[in-house]
């Protein structure tokens, strides 16, 4: 006769066995650790007596293997590396891995440079639209690589760092990871304070490709400034590495605690409300000038993206244009970020046609007559031209609206004729 309650426990014991083993695997909190650049992209490097040419990729490797190491002794733990050797993952596959991962948290290691020796400190970076010019040049520094790989380049084809869509549509995908990255990069640059006595920059909100695409909270942190002789000498001793490393795990123990903490006691969030488009368009105003300044002036501050109307004599030049009251207040702040301290916003009723006077296109400004040969003229036909205080002004169409205006600059400018100005006339 078959024990069949003996193999009913054995089974049930079995199963527990496996049950546990699942459960408990899943219950690893995953961290991918990304050792910044490698293989032929060396970072940044400078040489110095003491320690020949010291390249940002050994640095940072060297500093993941240590962290990783740390990490992989603690059973909670489970450790993914980006690269353990001399080698370039492409932006797309470390981004991938730690996605395909389902990571619960992505760390970046890169070191710093300057055309200047004296900026020294750490720094981190969370995915954000910031836009300091100071940070816009590290963004550009970390971005530049992803000319090296074609996957990367067919992947980030239709982004456009420059864009303010580009960048609110970031900023929403990346809302929901960007408190949990904040309060990880304020643990990293408090311990590199109090326990390693280093100068922190602080936590900075940054648009680089290697966070933007990451589902999970994640930062980029920079462990100091291989162009400053101290911050070197650090970043190159096993001292220094061996801080930093013990710094940044120490962040990812009490950051794990602190999430469980409010995993466990935080009530269940309300969902957010969808944000509903306003009646009327807004663009941000940032001056009003005599002058003409063609797209790429250094007088636009970086900013792209504007559009110039001329009114009673006086260029005004908008920023950005948006319904959503989101994307308003933050082309805003992008606008006082860049320089222009008191730029306003301005409402616009879409397709508003003028009572009295209309638009045109003012397609040329000269001191003397266009020649009759000139591409401009060869180009538009009923071309108008006024002269006034010396010079020549050239105009072309009547619209009633400014949308109209807009869509017939955009249709020349496939033509050739650029740098136009919409100009508002009241008759």
């Amino acid at each position: 006769m078959i024990d069949y309650s003996f193999s009913f426990k054995k089974y049930f014991f079995f199963f527990f066995i496996l049950f546990f083993s699942i459960t408990s695997a899943q219950k690893k909190f995953t961290v991918v650790l990304d050792a910044g650049h490698g293989g032929s992209d060396h970072g940044a490097n400078r040489n110095y007596s003491e320690t020949g040419t010291l390249r940002e990729k050994d640095v940072t490797l060297a500093i993941v293997l240590k962290l990783g190491r740390m990490l992989e002794k603690n059973k909670d733990f489970k450790i993914i590396y980006t690269r353990k050797i001399d080698e370039f993952p492409s932006l797309t596959e470390r981004t991938t891995l730690a996605n395909r991962s389902k990571a619960d948290l992505f760390v970046s290691v890169h070191c710093n440079a300057s055309t200047k020796t004296a900026p020294y400190g750490t720094e981190t970076f969370v995915q954000g639209p910031d836009q300091n010019k100071t940070n816009l040049e590290v963004a550009k520094a970390e971005n530049d690589v992803i000319f090296l790989d074609e996957r990367d380049r067919e992947m980030f084809a239709s982004y456009d760092p420059k864009s303010p869509e580009s960048l609110i549509a970031l900023k929403i995908q990346q809302s929901k990871y960007l408190e949990s990255s904040l309060l990880f990069g304020s643990f990293v640059e408090g311990n590199f304070v109090k326990k390693d006595k280093r100068y922190s920059r602080g936590v900075k909100q940054q648009n680089l490709h290697v966070l933007r695409l990451n589902a999970m909270p994640s930062v980029l942190i920079e462990t100091g400034f291989i162009s400053n002789y101290d911050d070197a000498m650090y970043l190159a001793s096993e001292k220094g590495q061996t801080e930093i490393a013990e710094s940044i795990y120490d962040a990812i123990t009490d950051y794990k605690k602190a999430i469980d903490r409010n995993a466990t006691a935080a009530p269940k969030a309300e969902p957010v409300p969808e944000e509903k488009p306003l009646k009327n368009d807004f663009r941000i105003l940032l001056m009003s000038s005599p002058s003409k300044y063609n797209a790429g002036d250094p007088a636009l501050k970086g900013l792209n993206y504007v559009l110039p109307i001329k009114e009673n004599g006086l260029y005004k030049y908008y920023y950005g244009t948006t319904n959503m009251a989101s994307v308003r207040d933050n082309n805003l702040k992008t606008a006082r970020d860049a320089g222009f301290k008191n730029a306003t916003s301005i409402s616009f009723i879409p397709n508003q046609k003028l009572g009295i006077g209309y638009y045109t296109l003012e397609i040329a400004v000269s001191p003397q007559k266009l020649s009759s040969n000139s591409a401009v003229l060869n180009t538009l036909k009923n071309v108008n031209r006024v002269k006034e205080n010396g010079s020549f002004y050239y105009t072309y169409g009547k619209f009633s609206s400014l949308e109209e205006a807009v869509k017939e600059q955009k249709d020349i400018e496939l033509k050739g004729v650029k740098n136009t100005v919409i100009q508002k006339v009241l008759k």
